[in-house]
């Protein structure tokens, strides 16, 4: 009888056994086939996603860039035991991983409520930058637009005088600053403006103070190439109106972004590139002007240009962003720069063109220059923005934000010098015929 009971027992427990195994293989079955499902549909649904909508911004390849060099190592360290680690935290933390699957399923940033509440609120994302490219000049700080609002553009129709010059007629002249008809720099309401601090020119490679031609620069520039330009031209700078603002605004050209591209052309023209340099003030020149149309101006004005310049194919929007001085600054052996922001839109469908244009003179850059480029990021229409600045008009195009607010006349004139040093690099690496006659394409890359 106890014998009988003993191999019922281990009959009954062998089978309670097995079933657990059958059980634990099915689980097991479930799991691998919904996975298969589930990476099958993903897979359909990029390729899908790709024919469909061939904007940045649902990219995964920008949620990657986000991604630290540290992320990638750990991956290969997994494999390669005696690879060396670093001293940062692991990244992959519960804190982080978690971070990463949530926002790669749904596409909200737990570290940002906003992403969440955008769903639901129209508008209320429809000028979130997403980052494309990572630079090695940080990539936590998305760039940053200020509206302008009435009183802003009021008190800056002060200082204009409502006229559309060019630096040096077509910066053919050495590009000249910009300046007043009346050869001043001082507001045409009679106020006397804060003073500014005499722009001091960085040293360049050549051994001059930066007022003397690259070697060069006689190479004939009469055919016009680039293009620079401004959609918000009275986007200034607090050291040069010698003010504290968090949203400096000026008319005067010597004092905003059209300072910057007057060092860009100037240094393009000694890079042996025929340059336009456009400074149009349509807040004083065109009549109603409004805010938001600001794209729509500046359109007006590439096409013209354009138009009158058969061989220029290359067109760069300089504007600035509106952080503060230790978001937009980067110190390379000893000296500082401000740092630049590539800026690609939405709106344009063949984006990608614009992005390998951008990526080229990014990754200059990045190799002579680490710090001063905050990476590549797409953007949609929004105040203002209309999502697709003008690029449409070129694969050639690109906005590139130059320093933020705070940012002084000499860090301006050395990212400037630089930046414009990448642009004609890619230029000629582009024009092969034409680069025996030019200038020394070396010329400025030294630091």
């Amino acid at each position: 009888m106890n014998r009988k009971w003993f191999q019922l027992w281990n009959i009954g427990r062998l089978r309670g056994k097995l079933l657990d195994i059958l059980s634990l293989g099915r689980t097991m079955l479930l799991l691998a086939g919904g996975s298969l499902v589930f990476f099958m549909l993903l897979g359909a649904g990029g390729l899908a996603g790709q024919k469909l909508n061939s904007s940045p911004i649902p990219s995964m390849r920008g949620l990657a860039a986000s991604l630290s060099s540290g992320f990638f190592m750990e991956l290969l360290g997994m494999e390669v035991p005696h690879l060396p680690k670093g001293e940062e935290p692991s990244a992959f933390s519960g804190k982080n991983v978690t971070s990463f699957v949530f926002r790669m399923l749904t596409s909200v940033d737990p570290g940002d409520p906003k992403s969440l509440l955008s769903r639901e609120v129209p508008g209320l994302a429809a000028d979130d930058p997403f980052l494309l490219r990572l630079g090695s000049g940080g990539a936590k700080d998305a760039p940053a637009d200020y509206h302008p609002g009435t009183d802003e553009l009021a008190a800056g129709d002060s200082g204009g005088n409502g006229k559309g010059d060019e630096t040096g007629t077509e910066a053919g002249s050495g590009g000249t600053e910009p300046a007043h008809s009346d050869g001043s720099d001082e507001p045409d309401g009679g106020e006397t403006a804060a003073p500014q601090p005499e722009p001091t020119i960085a040293p360049d490679s050549s051994g001059g103070n930066g007022s003397e031609s690259i070697p060069g620069s006689s190479q004939d520039t009469s055919i016009k190439r680039i293009l620079i330009y401004h959609s918000h031209p009275r986007e200034a700078y607090n050291p040069l109106l010698g003010v504290e603002s968090d949203n400096p605004s000026s008319a005067i050209p010597s004092k905003n972004v059209m300072l910057v591209g007057s060092y860009i052309a100037k240094r393009l023209e000694q890079r042996g590139i025929g340059t336009v340099h456009k400074q149009e003030d349509y807040a004083t020149k065109v009549p109603d002007y409004n805010w938001n149309f600001s794209y729509k101006y500046s359109r007006m004005t590439v096409k013209a240009v354009l138009s009158a310049n058969q061989e220029m194919n290359e067109m760069i929007d300089i504007h600035r962003d509106s952080q503060r001085h230790g978001k937009t600054t980067a110190v390379i052996d000893g000296k500082s720069y401000a740092q630049v922001y590539f800026i690609l839109g939405h709106a344009n469908k063949d984006w990608k063109k614009n992005e390998a244009f951008a990526n080229k003179i990014h990754q200059l850059l990045e190799k002579d220059y680490p710090g001063v480029s905050r990476g590549i990021w797409g953007k949609s229409s929004g105040n203002g923005n209309n999502g697709e600045y003008n690029q449409t008009l070129s694969p050639n195009s690109v906005l590139i934000e130059v320093g933020g607010i705070d940012n002084s006349a000499d860090e301006l004139k050395r990212t400037a010098d630089i930046l414009a040093d990448a642009i004609a690099d890619v230029y000629w690496s582009s024009h092969d015929a034409e680069k025996a006659a030019a200038p020394d394409a070396g010329v400025g890359t030294g630091k």
